[in-house]
């Protein structure tokens, strides 16, 4: 499984930026997807998941109402951010996991992509 993130880059507080990542893998269907941010000197952090079929979605509070996690029934998971905030700046990763549950940690996780830099200036 590879996983493939964009959209990242230097954006504006209270801008509305979409990333998204693709994954090449042979049965997208069949994994739960999550995204994970990370700041230096401090440990990666849970942002959203999204299960295997896209019915059920989980958030960390610090984005929840902000963020909205989403997927295709290809390849493509998006996270939708609104209203940014300075303390969203973070590298932003993408996760996979085979499975049908639902997923939160950073161990629950099997595959990671590149991560793609998120900077909101203020």
């Amino acid at each position: 499984v590879q996983l493939q993130a964009s959209g990242g880059g230097l954006v504006e507080a209270g801008d509305s930026p979409r990333l998204s990542c693709e994954a090449s893998v042979h049965s997208f269907r069949v994994y739960g997807m999550g995204w994970f941010r990370q700041v230096p000197g401090k440990e990666r952090e849970f942002v959203a998941s999204v299960n295997y079929n896209g019915e059920r979605r989980k958030y960390a509070d610090s984005v929840k109402g902000r963020f909205t996690v989403s997927r295709d029934s290809h390849k493509t998971m998006y996270l939708e951010m609104n209203n940014l905030k300075p303390e969203d700046t973070a590298v932003y990763y993408c996760a996979a996991v085979r499975g049908y549950g639902d997923y939160v940690l950073v161990n629950d996780f099997h595959f990671w992509g590149q991560g793609t830099q998120v900077t909101v200036s203020s």
